[in-house]
């Protein structure tokens, strides 16, 4: 019984910030009491958290609206995001990496975009909008997922155009009628190791790719993706920013009154690692860039949130 009266001591103590030199004092914190006690302070450093960030959307964005970057004006149906963290989205800070090849595709006349693990509908119905042209394709195995990507296409206004789908394989993806020039963005946890198979790469060789590698599950995952796709493709790497470099650089007036550690937690994208996108275009499209320096866009120099970092030579 005083056991069990000291572990819940302990753990309701954790909240005071002299419970931890006052402890370690008197050595109370020795094995699973130690646990208790970090587990109480995790548990509560992930309440306020998200605490703050349910106030920020409360505060910033009441209408669910994306507030900057490439799909600006874009509505959210309700404040969700399916694996993956809402505020940048609304905010507009989502991958900014990638918003310089984002701004290059806005020219080009895409018949057909592909979106293999679309979560709510952030990319598909994003660049539906973008592209009015285009017949938007949307996987997602999650049911949750597409049910938001079917709300949002349609409080967006395209849903005859957004056609949302499960598991995308490669007979699916070799089914989808890409036309001219396509652009199939895929971020599907691993398994684009599996889906680019040699024989489909050699069915995309007049399309445009966006694919999200997942090295810290299949360490070899990009380098078979570079070996498969380097016969017809110009490949090139951008990899992501961390937590801490967004916070130092984010350059919204949105979060002006916030701290540099609350803009961590807000900005924060939750990658288990530095990720790596592949980004392929077609060798007979040698001539274009998908990857403009910063200095060189003005749109990027205009509306990035970010400072988009050019990939080395």
């Amino acid at each position: 019984m005083m056991k069990a009266h000291l572990k819940s001591f302990v753990a309701n103590t954790a909240y005071s910030p002299i419970a931890w030199p006052v402890y370690k004092c008197c050595g109370m914190l020795s094995g699973k009491l130690a646990k208790i006690y970090g587990h109480a302070l995790f548990t509560r450093k992930n309440s306020e958290r998200d605490m703050l960030l349910a106030k920020v959307i409360e505060d910033l964005f009441p209408d669910l609206t994306v507030a900057n970057g490439p799909f600006k004006g874009m509505r959210y149906a309700a404040a969700q995001s399916v694996g993956s963290a809402l505020l940048p989205k609304l905010l507009g800070s989502y991958e900014s990496e990638l918003h310089g090849a984002l701004e290059e595709m806005f020219v080009r006349k895409y018949t057909t975009v592909v979106d293999i693990g679309c979560a709510e509908g952030y990319y598909a119905v994003g660049l539906a909008l973008n592209h009015p042209q285009a017949e938007v394709y949307a996987f997602d195995t999650d049911p949750n997922a597409r049910q938001a990507c079917s709300e949002m296409a349609s409080l967006n206004g395209v849903a005859s155009r957004v056609h949302i789908g499960g598991f995308c394989d490669e007979k699916v993806l070799s089914s989808i009628p890409l036309g001219n020039r396509a652009l199939i963005i895929a971020d599907c946890e691993g398994y684009e190791g599996a889906l680019f198979t040699e024989e489909l790469v050699g069915r995309l060789g007049m399309h445009d790719l966006i694919i999200e590698t997942h090295d810290f599950l299949d360490i070899e995952i990009s380098t078979r993706l570079r070996s498969s796709f380097a016969g017809s493709h110009i490949v090139e790497s951008v990899k992501t920013v961390d937590d801490i470099s967004r916070a130092h650089t984010y350059k919204g007036e949105e979060l002006r009154k916030y701290t540099t550690e609350e803009k961590r937690f807000i900005l924060s994208e939750r990658r288990p690692a530095i990720m790596e996108w592949l980004l392929m275009r077609p060798l007979g499209a040698a001539e274009e860039k998908m990857t403009p320096c910063a200095e060189a866009s003005p749109w990027q120099r205009q509306d990035s949130l970010i400072p988009y970092a050019c990939p080395a030579p």
